[in-house]
């Protein structure tokens, strides 16, 4: 037993201090985990910053020339004397093709989400989600390339003949519609937008449908609904949230896209009211001249960029906005 309390006393001696110097450790480690993960996130509101202060150093000439006629005014033309830069092309241009590239990326992304999900048989599942995960690996000047020599032939010569027919003497649909047909027009744009689009809606809704607890569907089945009624009743509702996020995502990635789009729409500035006619985009304005524009013009295109940043920070605030609100309502 005195052997023992011997042999027992060195290792009481030893314990305490090890223990300390271990916490001492541990401490000095999670302090510094502390601070580089706090960096990281800082630097993303210092890097934000700077992209927002040198925007406005690199437009300040263009706004201080043009003031708020830069928004309404449509002609461009940095070559005249005095130089004339209007954005109204780009920006309708910008939201027209993206309001109907959501319009056509929304429904189908969802279809084939549903299917993939509720529908689809196993063996299926795996080649339709790898063909969505490999359109949205396929880089966007692929898709220029062939919106502009394949798509577009194909729509000027086939489908948009058909729709100037029809709708021919249709007051409105008949000015939307009008001819002649073109390979380079905004609804070639934003059909390609569509389908570059369509992964992130599709990849992200079948994400979000997955996490609907099976029971709740299991439920919904037991007392006779439908598959359309238990989609619409239980996995929309239960998935608002993630859905409206993932659409939002595609939304901010088709009003920036920009070789894609400089391909297939025409860069024109003029406004026209046929869907069939040439246009621009904001992006595909600033990638087509910035390389041989200087002074005021380059201080336009610059311009430029800073409304497309705005305009890319009010859908996603807004986009934030009613996601907070249906999670509140949710709540309560």
């Amino acid at each position: 037993m005195a052997d023992m309390a011997v042999q027992s006393s060195p290792m009481d001696a030893t314990g305490p201090y090890d223990r300390a110097k271990a916490l001492s450790a541990f401490k000095a480690g999670d302090q510094a985990f502390y601070w580089i993960t706090r960096i990281s996130a800082l630097s993303v509101l210092f890097i934000l910053g700077g992209i927002i202060l040198s925007l406005i150093a690199g437009a300040w000439p263009a706004l201080h020339e043009f003031g708020f006629s830069f928004l309404t005014t449509q002609r461009w033309a940095p070559s005249a004397d005095p130089p004339v830069l209007g954005a109204l092309g780009p920006i309708y241009g910008t939201l027209i093709t993206s309001v109907i590239a959501m319009a056509i990326a929304i429904p189908v992304g969802l279809g084939i989400a549903i299917f993939l999900t509720e529908l689809c048989p196993q063996w299926l599942r795996r080649p339709i989600g790898m063909a969505v995960e490999l359109l949205a690996g396929i880089p966007s000047i692929i898709y220029g390339m062939w919106g502009f020599f394949v798509l577009g032939p194909f729509l000027a010569n086939h489908f948009q003949p058909f729709l100037i027919s029809t709708f021919e003497g249709v007051p409105v649909l008949g000015t939307i519609f009008a001819g002649p047909p073109s390979y380079l027009s905004l609804f070639n744009a934003a059909l390609i937008l569509a389908i570059m689009v369509l992964p992130f809606i599709t990849s992200i809704s079948v994400d979000v449908f997955k996490t609907v607890p099976p029971v709740l569907k299991e439920a919904a089945y037991g007392v006779g609904c439908t598959t359309w009624e238990v989609v619409r009743n239980v996995v929309i509702p239960y998935t608002r949230v993630g859905v409206i996020g993932g659409i939002m995502l595609a939304l901010g990635r088709a009003l920036g896209e920009t070789m894609a789009v400089t391909f297939i729409i025409g860069n024109s500035f003029r406004i026209t009211g046929s869907l069939f006619g040439p246009g621009t985009t904001i992006s595909a304005a600033i990638a087509s001249e910035f390389a041989e524009s200087d002074g005021l013009h380059q201080s336009g295109l610059i311009l430029l960029g800073l409304l497309l940043f705005v305009l890319t920070f009010m859908v996603l605030s807004a986009a934030r906005l009613m996601l907070m609100r249906l999670e509140k309502k949710a709540g309560n």
